[in-house]
């Protein structure tokens, strides 16, 4: 369903991010790396993403885990489905399994044992806008909301949001079924937020 509001901010927001000069996205990303380190222990499963487009790239934030001996997760869609699986972050020179998506956004997916959302201690999830109540607007394609609405009551995995501070807003429009996020880092600091 398209959502005539949502789409208008999600150009805002794209928009935004690209208005960056290098400089300050280089600075920013290193800052936002640096803020993420206190989440790595040795042997925690944490779930990144792939960075398509302008999105935030996490590349010393997974350096760092990997020599700190943390286990790293990358998304895994099934085609035809919306709920996501996490597998094995890959070895350098590892071969991706296939490509899912269309156009430029292709997102590699990566073979290897598969588990569920809630086997993950922390899962860093990309955004195109957070607000400051804990709420994403996503890409619209549902995989993470399917993905965290199926882990609502099981043990739940550490949600921690990752972005640009531009891309923050004080509110955002929210569906009924959309789940707030723990946290939020930027190059501004780290939001935590409380649920009721």
């Amino acid at each position: 369903m398209r959502n005539p509001e949502k789409s208008a901010l999600r150009k805002q927001f794209r928009r935004a991010r690209t208005q960056m000069s290098t400089d300050e996205r280089n600075a920013a990303t290193k800052t936002i790396n640096r803020l993420l380190k206190p989440y790595i222990k040795k042997g925690r499963k944490i779930g990144v993403y792939w960075p398509m487009g302008k999105e935030l790239r996490l590349d010393g934030f997974v350096r760092a885990a990997q020599k700190r001996g943390a286990k790293l997760y990358l998304p895994y869609i099934k085609p035809n489905t919306r709920r996501m699986w996490f597998t094995p972050y890959p070895a350098d020179g590892a071969k991706q399994e296939r490509k899912r998506g269309r156009a430029k956004l292709h997102v590699p997916q990566f073979s290897g044992r598969k588990i569920r959302v809630h086997g993950l201690s922390i899962l860093l999830v990309p955004i195109v806008g957070m607000d400051r109540e804990g709420y994403r607007l996503g890409q619209a394609g549902g995989y993470y909301d399917a993905t965290l609405a199926a882990m609502k009551y099981r043990l739940q995995a550490k949600t921690i949001g990752v972005g640009f501070a531009c891309q923050l807003v004080d509110t955002l429009p929210r569906e009924p079924h959309d789940l707030p996020l723990d946290g939020f880092v930027s190059e501004s600091g780290v939001l935590v937020f409380k649920h009721h």
